[in-house]
């Protein structure tokens, strides 16, 4: 059995939208929500918070979530779990963003899955997910090759409707796999241009030839970006399936 472990970076620092992290929802801090969905996921062998804030690592406490504090000079998500696999026993990591409070263990289990066949030699993969054309930049859109093998990631209305209408494109989902290999490698490597001017993180290791694959699922997902995100997962939460089983 492959053992596969969930980590969630976490910070206060949000650029578009800070203390995110330890926003109430229905009771329960947004990164908290997160860990506890995580922990529903039928694949995990353990669901560590990777934050630098004592804050957030306190909450985690209280809540008997488990956590790593880390050092704040990271550029990103994907460096700091980084810092933290180094000292874990695991075959595959997936990295499940900390601002997903409605994150569906469904998701982490296909990821989980996948990478466990691994039949493709992966060194990351990332889900995604059907959304229309007119998503706003914060979204990630995904190019990938017949393959699976991901081409480019872009905040850009990508791919330019030339000559066909399109009408959806795929969306980057926020529960990336790695292998141990990966992450190791991932911290080795330093920024690249792509990856500094769209500020998306695996830009980098995309630039550098690794073995980056996609999988399209099936359902819905959103991040708590800006305002309006936190209060629809406040409504959303009400009538969600997993709230009420953690």
């Amino acid at each position: 059995m492959k053992k596969i472990i969930g980590l969630i970076p976490s910070r206060l620092g949000s650029k578009r939208l800070p203390g995110k992290a330890l926003a109430d929802i229905s009771g329960l801090p947004v990164v908290i929500h997160v860990a506890k969905r995580a922990l529903l996921s039928k694949s995990l062998s353990k669901v560590i918070v990777c934050t630098d804030s004592d804050e957030i690592y306190n909450k985690c406490k209280s809540f008997n979530v488990d956590a790593i504090m880390t050092s704040s000079n990271y550029r990103n998500g994907t460096e700091r779990i980084a810092s933290v696999a180094e000292d874990q026993e695991f075959d595959f990591a997936i990295d499940i963003q900390g601002d997903e409070p409605l994150v569906d263990p469904d998701h982490i289990d296909i990821v989980a899955d996948n990478l466990s066949k691994n039949k493709k030699n992966i060194d990351i993969l990332i889900p995604t997910l059907d959304v229309p054309f007119s998503v706003p930049e914060t979204i990630v859109r995904v190019q990938s090759s017949v393959s699976g093998r991901v081409m480019t990631l872009s905040r850009a209305n990508i791919p330019h409707r030339y000559s066909l209408p399109i009408s959806t494109i795929q969306k980057h989902l926020s529960v990336i796999g790695f292998s141990k290999y990966a992450l190791k490698k991932y911290r080795e490597l330093g920024p690249t241009i792509n990856e500094q001017s769209e500020d998306i993180e695996l830009l980098r290791a995309i630039e550098n030839d690794m073995r980056v694959y996609s999988i399209p699922i099936k359902g819905n997902s959103f991040s708590i970006d800006i305002q309006d995100d936190l209060l629809r997962a406040r409504v959303a939460m009400k009538s969600d399936k997993y709230f009420g089983t953690y």
